[in-house]
C-alpha cells in the first residue's frame, strides 16, 4: 500500500520540483541580468515624477524605459492610461534630470589606486548623480599617451566601474609630432586629447607648447574630436622660490605664485592656433576646449572674442571656483590648493555671470585626489602640498546650493552638466531625456539640506582631503540610473559594477 501511494505521488512531486526549478531559474536569470547590476529586478518600467527635465522644459509625467533606452515620454494626463508595464517607479515631487556627465576626472587607475581608483571613484560618482565620466590621461601610471597605455587603462576598469567611463588620451611632446602614434591612440578609442601648457607635476606627462598643440589639432580634425588644454603658462617674473616667499601657510602666498596673468598668457598663445579650427581652416573638424578656467577677467574676454571670430572653442569652469573665494580660505588649509587657484570674491561673482550668460559653456569637477599625507594637512604648507580638489560626489548639490542664489534653473543645470558635456565628449546617446537616448537619470530633492560630515556616507577613498567636508549643502541625490539600471539608491549601490567603458569608434 505504501509503495502504491509513493508511485501515485511521484508525478506530483516531479511537477512540483519542475515548477520550483523553473521559478528559481527564471528569477535568478532576471537577477543576473538586472539584480546584480541594478537595484531593480526588472528592465521595463515607467519612471514618474512631477518634475522631469526635458529639452522641451520641465514636465509632469513619466519616462518609459526598456533595457538601456528611453522608449517613450508621456505627460501626466496621459501616462497612466498609456502605461504598457506593471512596473512604476514614482518619485513624486523629486526632480528627474539627465544623469550628470563629468568630462574632467582623475581616477588615478592604474598605478595610483591608493589615491582613488575606478571602484571608489565611480561609486562616489553614482552617489552624486554622475552617470558618465571621462577619465583624464594623467595621475594614473603610466599616463595614457599611446594605444598600449590606453589598453592598460581599459583593462584596469574592467568590472570596477559603477557608471559609464570614457577616456581622454594625452598630447605630450613625445607623440605630438608623431601622427601615426596619435592616430593609433585615437583609433584605440580615446575620445580626444588633453595637454598641459605648464608643468603637470607628473613626470611622464610633460608640458606642450603651441607647436605641439597645432600638430595635435591637425590630427584631431580627421577624427572630429576635441583637444582639452590646461591653460597656464609659467612666467619667470612671478616664480617664487621658497626663500623669497611669504608665509607658506598663507593662501595669499600661494595665489601670488599662479596669478591670472598665467591663464591669460596661455590663452593668448592658444588663440594663435585655434583659428585653424574655423570652418575651412587647416584643422576644421577639431575643437579646442579650455579646462577649469579660473580667471574671469582678460582670459574670459579673449575667449569670447575667439568664439565671435568663429574659432571652434569652448570653456569649462568648476564648482570650487564658484563656491569658494580667496578671502574664505584659512591659513594652512591645503584642501583648497588647486591649479589654477581659487581667486577672490569679485572674480567668483564674474564667473557666475559668465556661466549664467553663456560665456562659460559647462561645468566639470576636476576631481583630483591624492593621499592625505601629500596634502600636508598637518604642516599646512601651500607651496609644497599636492594641488587638487576632491569633489566628485558633491558637484550637483554644490552647484545647486550656490547657483540657486543667482537664479539658476534645473534646465541650466542640465545644460552645464549634461547636454554640453555630452556634445564635447561625442556622446550622442547621452545628455538629455529624449526618446532613443540612454536611460541615464539622476533623481534628487533640491529642498533637502544636509551637512557634509562623518555621518554622511562618502565613497571617495579619502574624504578628509575634500574642501567640501564640513559645509552645509542643499540638493540630496536620491537615485541614479545608468542605461536603465538603478545603480544607486540612498546609500546603497548595485551589487555589481556594470558600467560600460566608452570607446570612440
Amino acid at each position: 500500500m505504501d509503495h502504491l501511494l509513493q508511485w501515485r505521488l511521484l508525478p506530483l512531486l516531479v511537477l512540483l520540483v519542475s515548477f520550483v526549478y523553473l521559478f528559481y531559474f527564471q528569477n535568478s536569470s532576471k537577477l543576473s541580468q538586472g539584480g546584480e547590476c541594478s537595484l531593480l529586478s526588472y528592465n521595463h518600467y515607467m519612471l514618474a515624477s512631477k518634475r522631469i527635465v526635458t529639452p522641451q522644459g520641465v514636465i509632469s509625467g513619466a519616462v518609459e524605459v526598456k533595457d538601456n533606452y528611453i522608449i517613450s515620454i508621456v505627460n501626466e494626463e496621459d501616462w497612466k492610461a498609456k502605461t504598457k508595464t506593471e512596473h512604476i517607479v514614482d518619485y513624486g515631487e523629486a526632480v528627474v534630470m539627465p544623469g550628470l556627465i563629468d568630462v574632467h576626472v582623475h581616477l588615478d587607475d592604474p598605478g595610483r589606486t591608493e589615491w582613488e581608483g575606478f571602484a571608489s571613484g565611480t561609486k562616489a560618482a553614482a552617489a552624486g548623480g554622475i552617470t558618465t565620466l571621462i577619465d583624464m590621461p594623467l595621475n594614473s601610471f603610466p599616463s595614457t599617451v599611446s594605444a598600449e597605455t590606453l589598453r592598460l587603462k581599459i583593462e584596469a576598469a574592467e568590472k570596477k566601474i559603477y557608471v559609464d567611463v570614457g577616456f581622454w588620451g594625452g598630447l605630450v611632446p613625445e607623440n605630438a609630432f608623431n601622427a601615426s602614434s596619435l592616430e593609433a591612440l585615437l583609433s584605440a578609442g580615446a575620445l580626444g586629447l588633453k595637454s598641459f601648457m605648464c608643468p603637470s607635476g607628473i613626470n611622464d606627462f610633460p608640458m606642450t607648447n603651441a607647436s605641439h598643440i597645432k600638430e595635435g589639432l591637425s590630427v584631431l580634425a580627421k577624427y572630429r574630436r576635441p583637444l582639452l588644454v590646461h591653460a597656464e603658462i609659467q612666467q619667470d617674473s612671478v616664480i617664487y622660490s621658497e626663500n623669497e616667499a611669504d608665509d607658506p601657510q598663507s593662501y595669499s602666498t600661494y595665489i601670488k605664485t599662479r596669478p591670472a596673468s598665467w591663464e591669460e598668457a596661455a590663452i593668448r598663445e592658444l588663440l594663435t592656433v585655434s583659428r585653424d579650427t574655423r570652418r575651412g581652416g587647416p584643422a576644421d573638424g577639431a575643437h579646442l576646449h579650455i579646462v577649469h578656467l579660473s580667471d574671469a577677467g582678460l582670459s574670459l574676454q579673449l575667449l569670447k572674442q575667439a568664439k565671435s571670430n568663429g574659432d571652434s572653442i569652448t570653456v569649462e569652469t568648476c564648482p570650487h571656483y564658484l563656491a569658494f573665494s580667496t578671502e574664505e580660505i584659512q591659513d594652512g588649509d591645503t584642501r583648497f590648493k588647486c591649479a589654477p587657484p581659487i581667486r577672490d570674491a569679485t572674480n567668483k561673482e564674474t564667473l557666475w555671470k559668465a556661466l549664467l550668460g553663456g560665456d562659460v559653456d559647462m561645468l566639470s569637477s576636476d576631481h583630483s585626489p591624492t593621499l592625505p599625507e601629500l596634502k600636508l594637512l598637518d604642516e599646512g604648507n601651500f607651496l609644497k602640498a599636492w594641488g587638487g580638489i576632491s569633489s566628485l560626489q558633491f558637484v550637483l548639490p554644490v552647484t545647486w546650493s550656490h547657483g540657486r542664489k543667482y537664479g539658476a534653473t534645473f534646465e541650466q543645470l542640465t545644460l552645464w552638466w549634461s547636454e554640453r558635456p555630452a556634445k564635447l565628449a561625442g556622446q550622442d546617446l547621452k545628455g538629455a531625456i529624449m526618446v532613443g537616448k540612454h536611460a541615464d537619470f539622476v533623481v534628487w530633492d533640491p529642498n533637502v539640506e544636509f551637512d557634509l560630515n562623518d555621518d554622511l556616507p562618502v565613497y571617495l577613498k579619502h574624504p578628509v582631503i575634500s574642501a567640501y567636508m564640513g559645509t552645509r549643502l542643499s540638493g540630496k541625490v536620491l537615485a541614479t540610473f545608468v542605461q536603465g539600471k538603478l545603480v544607486y539608491k540612498e546609500g546603497k549601490h548595485a551589487p555589481a559594477a556594470c558600467g560600460v567603458p566608452i570607446l570612440a569608434r
